[in-house]
């Protein structure tokens, strides 16, 4: 690449290109979008009907959260090849970004299940053209500047984090507050915006990406010279089994929620379920595979590549159990955790939430100030759609503080009946103009507590839509409405109580992108000091940390009995929870592929990607299996002892990649 090609390089922002801001800016929506999504589905799926959710039993919501999961971590591998070889990163980019922003569109109608399934499969589609090509851009465009490349990628992923907070907080305040499909609908709004901006400023890149890249055929030998790869090719053996491991590995990941959704099992023959023994027999073909590749390298580069394998298998357990914060954690923060705030405790929340809500984006603003300095006459339409979005997020912002700081409770009270079921409990249950009360029913009324920014007075008629797990949910009806009512309950107001607010089950989720904000600089600094551990030891804290954090859910649950369905427990366990989590993931995260593109050969080296992804793809799937025990264990046990299973895994797991470190450092021969 000539360095004085393309307009790149030719501006300044922060000591970097400009050109890397509009890679800032698309990465940020794109992950704005992901996370928003990701925040908001397994909560709608277990919500009640009448707030829109879908009432699913948690197990079917957390196997499908697996398998979405786990399928985002696999279509990269074929949507980087195809960049590879016939697309070019910049083409691969838009096609994933517009599938995409089609994906978010058809989940935005999730009152019907065909299109959020449908919205899921192009997210997922999408993403395999989207997430490779991103990082990959940014190495192709350093690749004359290398002493700039590890800035680039720490500018680039602050727009991830950024991407990921905001979308989590404004996504996922919308989508609870407001409506499901205002929270899907604004993650594919963005994701659109995001795609028009990088579209309009294509010309900044000159002719990097456009087509595919030249794959470089030297590798690094075993005694450090440049050489020609020596050649390992497929055997047909070897294609043979790619085929049956990976129909097989994709068969049982998508059959798992089939399964249990749609009661179709494809995995099923004379009335025996094989999904167990399917994926058992698919394991060991993988790993035959596997080890018969690289066991036909020199012996040096072959123990580096069983190195690879031997950190791929600690990070299945890693996410497995780091996953759970978009499953089980946030079933956990929705039904068991103390969320409603009143008096001076939901103001002082209400200032903490305004700090760190305009804050971040009040950088991210003046960054974009600075962007446009450099580049907003010469790319007008690009950053005229770009400065629309942040006119749009100031304005949910603003309108989430005054929503928040204008949310009052009131005391209402509606008819219910009260009867004795079979074992001897006492049950009141509400009605409405179409229930038959029964003959045994004493009548009466109960009370309870709802929020609303709406502001009533006494005896205004509320009309009740649903009642979910941990509360009522209502419309405010006019008379004449409420008289009209046959399915729903119609409720009174009795009398304003005090200020309240109900902090959301998704905003607990931000914390992992404000941490990492917080934090990421120490460890940077650690890792770049006398004392940065070696990998294993990198591996073992990570797993250590977030075996920490699990041990704080499950002390904080400890008091929930056996089979409960909801609690109301401090929220600081949660906040300590996601703390721990993400300095185990500071621990973990940087680690992987980079020392996969330092100990595996080239020709071998898109195998090994692959291999790494197959193993994030394991841990996510893993993290829906796990997590849909939930109700399992706590019927049996109780929560506690749930969340005891992911304190005690990764401990294990630590003590192990600890104990392997002497082996790990011999097959690494030397590679820091």
């Amino acid at each position: 690449m000539s360095k004085n090609n393309n307009d790149f390089f030719k501006t300044q922002v922060l000591g970097h290109p400009a050109g890397l801001f509009v890679l800032f800016f698309t990465e940020m929506w794109e992950r704005f979008s992901f996370y928003g999504m990701r925040a908001l589905l397994v909560l709608f799926l277990v919500s009640a009907l009448g707030i829109g959710g879908w009432d699913w039993p948690r197990e079917n919501a957390l196997a499908l959260y697996g398998t979405y999961l786990a399928l985002l971590y696999l279509t990269p591998i074929i949507g980087g090849t195809l960049a590879d070889k016939y697309l070019g990163n910049r083409k691969a980019i838009a096609i994933g970004a517009i599938i995409m922003t089609l994906g978010h569109a058809s989940m935005a109608i999730e009152s019907n299940p065909l299109f959020l399934y449908l919205g899921l499969g192009l997210l997922v589609v999408g993403t395999g053209f989207f997430k490779p090509n991103m990082s990959s851009f940014i190495s192709i465009l350093y690749k004359d500047f290398p002493e700039k490349k590890d800035g680039a990628y720490t500018i680039f992923y602050m727009g991830v984090n950024a991407g990921a907070f905001l979308g989590i907080m404004l996504c996922g305040y919308m989508g609870e507050i407001l409506g499901w499909s205002w929270g899907f609908g604004l993650a594919g709004i963005f994701m659109l915006l995001g795609l028009l901006q990088f579209t309009l400023a294509q010309g900044i890149f000159g002719e990097i990406g456009k087509k595919p890249n030249k794959v470089d055929k030297t590798i690094e030998a075993d005694d450090h010279t440049q050489i020609e790869d020596k050649l390992n090719p497929f055997t047909l053996v070897d294609k043979i089994l790619i085929i049956i491991v990976a129909i097989a590995g994709l068969t049982w990941v998508i059959n798992d929620p089939l399964s249990k959704i749609g009661d179709f099992n494809m995995l099923s023959f004379g009335g025996t379920d094989y999904s167990g023994q399917t994926i058992i027999v698919t394991l060991i073909l993988f790993i035959y595979l596997l080890g018969s590749r690289i066991l036909r390298y020199s012996p040096i580069t072959r123990d580096k590549m069983f190195a690879v394998v031997i950190f791929a298998f600690f990070i299945i357990f890693f996410w497995a159990s780091f996953e759970q914060a978009g499953g089980s954690m946030s079933i956990f923060a929705k039904d068991y955790t103390s969320r409603i705030l009143s008096g001076n405790s939901a103001l002082i929340f209400n200032i903490i939430d305004i700090i760190i809500t305009v804050v971040p984006i009040a950088i991210i603003t003046w960054v974009l100030f600075l962007f446009f300095k450099q580049t907003f006459k010469k790319y007008f339409l690009s950053n005229l759609i770009l400065g629309f979005s942040f006119i749009i997020i100031w304005g949910l912002i603003i309108w989430k503080i005054n929503n928040n700081f204008s949310t009052f409770s009131y005391e209402i009270s509606y008819p219910t009946y009260q009867v004795t079921v079979d074992n001897g409990t006492v049950k009141n249950f509400p009605i409405t103009a179409e229930t038959i009360v029964p003959d045994n029913a004493i009548l009466n009324e109960s009370n309870t507590v709802i929020r609303s920014s709406t502001e009533f007075t006494a005896n205004d008629k509320l009309s009740i839509i649903d009642i979910d797990k941990k509360g009522i949910n209502f419309k405010p009806l006019s008379a004449e409405q409420a008289d009209a009512i046959t399915t729903n309950i119609t409720a009174t107001v009795k009398e304003r109580k005090e200020n309240e607010i109900e902090i959301p089950a998704t905003w607990f989720l931000i914390l992992n992108s404000l941490f990492i904000i917080a934090f990421a600089p120490l460890f940077s600094k650690w890792w770049e000091s006398k004392y940065n551990p070696n990998p294993a030891s990198k591996y073992a804290i990570g797993l250590f940390f977030l075996a920490f954090g699990f041990a704080f859910l499950a002390y904080g649950a400890a008091g929930i009995p056996q089979g409960a369905k909801t609690a109301s427990v401090s929220i600081i366990w949660l906040i300590f929870a996601y703390l721990f989590h993400t300095l185990g993931e500071l621990c973990v995260s940087p680690v992987g592929l980079s020392y996969v593109s330092k100990l595996v050969p080239a020709r071998m080296i898109a195998f090994m990607f692959g291999v790494w992804y197959l193993a994030l793809a394991i841990g996510n799937k893993t993290s829906g299996k796990m997590g849909s025990m939930i109700d399992d264990i706590t019927n049996k046990y109780d929560i506690s002892t749930f969340f005891l299973i992911f304190t005690f895994v990764p401990i294990i797991i630590g003590v192990i990649a600890l104990l392997l470190n002497p082996v790990l450092k011999k097959l690494m021969h030397g590679v820091k």
